[in-house]
């Protein structure tokens, strides 16, 4: 604004007047220490006349040609300094503060406003949470869609494609944001979809019925399914009910990316993909744009050219995105987090619980207290589908599945965090299971060590007896990693 270019030095950028405050991750704007605040101005200061509204101050009178000679014995006064132009304006902004953020506060309401304007929203009733809360864990449907809509898309894959659940990533952030837990769901996994009840564009209800054994990408797109369909499908394959949903496009890719400067990947060959026009060399590159959305979408380049490996490479690729999105380069930059503020909410579709802004915001917050090398990306264990002769879908691993979905139920986490692994290895020989874990408050005995409190019920039978079929035991995953691992692809 124009009060924040004449409110500086000339040496000073405006933007560097906004201020990350790592406690609140909100912006403020706070002048130079060394811009002297001057006081509110009243009826007379220092014996001038100050100006009104809408009048200029009245120039000082002439000194006379010659000043007057100081009287015997006593020091001449030193010459009066004329204030710098930056020290000037440095004190009208000063004295001008309170008008300053008042103009700063209706302007970021204002902005609020335009980057809801641009968010898409579904109603999907009662297939998610009313509400989304700081001091719970929660759970989070990513979805990326083969739509082709938006410039350029045109001419990737189906044209006509009504916009399947092509990708599909369940993010559980757990209560105490020690951890996080990415599981990406096969689209040619076999499912069963239940029956579900949509908004059409009038308002009116219409429930979809449900279909037995096709794939999960089905979930969305056909016979008119939206995301709460997805969501639906999610609750009835895993057991866990995703809370909210986010969809992205073609679009969401290529200009989220951009807006952060690009994203660092690697691959451990060339790669020459001709459809989907992906070309890197070998070693490490940045992609933005059209190469992240090729890089994303290809599944000939890497490993056995099948939807497996295409996830696996996502999950690295996604790994990057947030590092960089959480990096100091990004989050000090009021120019990169306006770029991606518009990007993702122009890209971005979801559920109406959370279409303003402000708890978008609150929920990338939260994400962002996690530590990166405790976000686990893996994905829903599989097998190839019995029932095919030619492979081409998958079936739940019923031997490791089940663990999989219980822990992430029961806010364990994957990875080393608040003594899992014991708590795990010592629910097993209880014969306990993941329903009987729970996270507690961070405990240290007198010697500074972390403490583990064990509780039994009513229930417990004696050691080694299962209280049900299902194990606490983390099972051997084939493709786990975490966000702060550097991969690269092949």
């Amino acid at each position: 604004m124009d009060a924040q270019g004449r409110g500086r030095a000339d040496d000073v950028d405006p933007a560097d007047q906004w201020v990350l405050n790592p406690r609140t991750g909100e912006y403020e704007l706070r002048l130079s220490p060394s811009a002297p605040q001057s006081p509110v101005p009243g009826p007379r200061t220092q014996g001038r006349r100050t100006s009104t509204p809408g009048r200029e101050v009245p120039p000082q009178r002439r000194r006379r040609a010659e000043p007057e000679a100081p009287a015997p014995g006593r020091r001449g006064r030193r010459p009066e300094k004329k204030k710098s132009r930056g020290k000037r304006v440095l004190l009208w902004t000063g004295g001008s503060m309170a008008f300053v953020v008042l103009v700063a506060g209706v302007g970021g309401y204002v902005y609020l406003k335009h980057l809801e304007g641009n968010v898409s929203t579904t109603d999907v009733g009662t297939a998610g949470s009313s509400s989304f809360k700081k001091d719970e864990a929660f759970n989070i449907l990513i979805i990326g869609t083969d739509k082709r809509t938006g410039e350029g898309n045109e001419g990737y894959g189906d044209k006509g494609s009504v916009g399947h659940a092509d990708t599909n990533i369940l993010l559980h952030v757990a209560e105490d944001r020690s951890n996080a837990t990415a599981l990406s769901i096969p689209r040619d996994l076999i499912v069963n979809i239940p029956d579900c009840e949509t908004t059409q564009e009038d308002g009116t209800k219409k429930v979809i019925p449900g279909s037995s054994g096709v794939r999960f990408n089905q979930s969305l797109g056909d016979l008119g399914r939206d995301a709460g369909c997805t969501m639906r499908t999610v609750t009835e394959t895993t057991g866990i009910k995703p809370d909210h949903f986010v969809m992205a496009d073609f679009n969401a890719v290529k200009t989220l990316t951009s807006a952060v400067g690009g994203v660092d990947v690697c691959v451990e060959h060339a790669v020459d993909d001709p459809k989907s026009h992906l070309k890197l060399p070998a070693g490490e590159s940045t992609v933005e744009g059209e190469r992240a959305l090729a890089f994303v979408r290809t599944r000939h380049a890497f490993g056995n050219e099948g939807d497996l490996d295409r996830i696996k490479v996502q999950q690295q690729f996604l790994g990057s995105l947030m590092r960089k999105m959480a990096s100091s380069d990004t989050l000090t930059s009021p120019t990169k987090l306006v770029k991606l503020a518009e990007a993702a909410t122009e890209a971005l579709t979801v559920d109406t619980a959370i279409r303003k802004v402000g708890t978008l915001k609150d929920m990338a917050l939260e994400l962002k207290k996690v530590p990166t090398k405790n976000i686990t990306f893996t994905t829903v264990p599989v097998v190839d589908n019995p029932a095919e002769k030619i492979k081409a879908t998958v079936v739940v691993n019923e031997a490791k599945g089940p663990q999989v979905f219980d822990m992430i139920k029961n806010d364990i986490s994957f990875t080393e965090v608040d003594q899992a692994d014991q708590a795990r290895a010592l629910a097993e020989i209880l014969g306990l299971s993941g329903a009987a874990m729970k996270p507690g408050e961070s405990v240290t005995n007198s010697q500074g060590l972390p403490t583990m409190t064990l509780t039994l019920g009513k229930d417990f039978k004696g050691a080694g007896v299962k209280l049900d079929a299902a194990s606490v035991k983390k099972p051997d995953l084939d493709n786990e990693s975490t966000a702060d691992q550097k991969q690269c692809a092949s």
